[in-house]
Parts: C-alpha cells; structure tokens; sequence
C-alpha cells in the first residue's frame, strides 16, 4: 500500500512538471518570441541566440540547461534531479512542437502580460513539486536553501542579468517590457507556490484549553502543540495552544473558538513555508 501510494506521488509530480513545461513552452512560442521580447534565465540566453543567429530555442535550451545540471547537481536531491531532468527534455520537445504556434498580436502590451502569467504559471508548477527548470532556477534553489531567499526573487534578480546582456539585440523599450513580463512571472510563480493553499498559524490563550484543542484536532484535523505560558499581570499559569492550519480554515476556525470562549485572545500570524507532517515538502 506505502509503495503504491509514493508511485501515485511520483505520478502527480510527473504531471505537473510535464504541464507546466507545456505552459512554460506556450508562453514562449505564443507571446514572448512574437512580440520580439526577452526572458529570463536559460531561455532569455536561448532567445538572444535565435535573435542574433535564428538558432533554434529548443536546441540552445537543452544544451544550456544540460551544462548547468551538471554543474549544480550536488544542490538537488535525488527526486528533485530526476524531476529536473524530465523538465529540461520536456521543455526542449515543448518548445519545438510549439514552435507555430505564434500569436502576432497588434498590442505588445498583452503579450508581455500574458507572456509573463504563463511563464511565471509553467516556472512555478515545476517548482511547486520540487523540480526545477535548470537553468538559473537551480541558482536561486541554491540561494533560497543558504540564504534563506524566496526562490520566486533570487530567480528574478539572476533574470534580470540575463535581460541586461539581451540589451545587445533587441531595443531598451522591449527590455524594459520584458522587465515587466518577469515580475508579473514573480507574482504569478509566488501565486502558485505559496498561494494556492496559503497557511496561517493561530496562538489561542483561552481558560479552556482543552475544549479548543479537541476542536482543533476533531473538527478542523489540525495538530495542536501546548505551551506552558505565566500572565505578567496576573502570574496565573496557563496553557497557550499553537496551530497552523489552511487560510480557507480560518474562518471557521475563529468562529469555533468564540462559540467554546468568547473571552479566549487569538492571534493570527502570516506563515510563507510549512514543512512536515500534513503539510507538503519540497523535497
């Protein structure tokens, strides 16, 4: 039974990295290449060969991407290299069947907004499962593990090298345009891997302690960890309750506490990473 249900994992991570390469690659090919805009990373370094050259993207991104796995494999885990490794193939064969698949649209404009959406959709569902594009993806990993830097940012910063040296084939307001394009990426990668299912963590100092955290566990499914806590004014011992739970549990959540205590004093805090029992790793 544990056997199959990590295959039924695996398969689930397959599948999004397969279709976020599949958005990653229409973003490219529909909106960015049209509207004669750059990109980040290993694809923005691919473009600036097929302006200059007509060197084909989804040749130039392999290689790229092969040398740069090489270089910071001993950063991945092992699941986090074979799903990188299924990404960079993917992308490559996605980029090439999507190749006539362009939209020349009149307004630049849209093109850089949905160029940047999709791409930023396509970076953060491989990233969501623990894979990565290569690429400059794998640096900002890297910063994101040692210097505790959102990976949606250090990925940003790396891009914008990138776009600096494509100032050389295509003019500063379509630069300037692609700036726009990777931070509307940022928004949208940040949307899906810290968004979709965003968490808060809940401090509960109540005088009935006990019948909240049975509410906790029984009715919400969230474990609950109890501190020993002394009032300053008061010197009275109590029990201070500590939970994090899903935002869409929130609500609920409070409107259970003050039907148990009314006087009970919660404070909700923001929480940007979870990891372990319940809560998704990503690794």
């Amino acid at each position: 039974m544990k056997a199959i249900k990590n295959l039924n994992l695996s398969l689930k991570s397959i599948f999004f990295v397969l279709l976020g390469s599949l958005i990653f690659s229409l973003a490219v090919n529909m909106f960015i290449i049209p509207a004669n805009l750059g990109e980040g990373g290993v694809t923005g370094m691919s473009l600036i060969f097929l302006y200059s050259f007509g060197w084909s993207p989804a040749i130039t991104t392999l290689i790229m991407n092969i040398v740069l796995l090489i270089v910071g494999y001993q950063f991945l885990s092992k699941r986090s290299m074979t799903l990188t490794i299924i990404s960079i193939v993917a992308l490559s064969i996605f980029l090439k069947l999507t190749e006539p698949l362009q939209l020349h649209l009149k307004e630049v404009l849209v093109s850089t907004i949905f160029g940047g959406f999709m791409v930023g959709v396509g970076i953060g569902m491989i990233v969501l499962v623990g894979g990565t594009t290569a690429g400059t993806t794998i640096l900002a990993r890297i910063a994101h593990k040692y210097l505790d830097v959102s990976t949606s940012y250090a990925l940003l910063f790396f891009d914008l090298i990138v776009v600096a040296i494509s100032l050389t084939v295509i003019p500063v307001e379509k630069a300037l345009l692609t700036v726009l394009s990777l931070y509307i990426g940022t928004k949208s990668m940040d949307l899906i891997i810290e968004g979709v299912n965003p968490k808060k963590a809940i401090t509960i100092i109540s005088q009935k302690p006990d019948p909240i955290a049975r509410m906790l566990d029984e009715d919400i499914g969230r474990g609950i960890t109890i501190l020993n806590g002394r009032g300053y004014y008061t010197k009275r011992e109590t029990e201070v309750l500590y939970c994090v739970i899903n935002k869409l549990q929130l609500t609920k959540t409070k409107r259970m506490i003050k039907q148990i205590d009314e006087d009970a004093f919660v404070v909700v805090h923001d929480v940007r990473d979870v990891l372990g029992n319940g809560f998704i790793n990503e690794d």
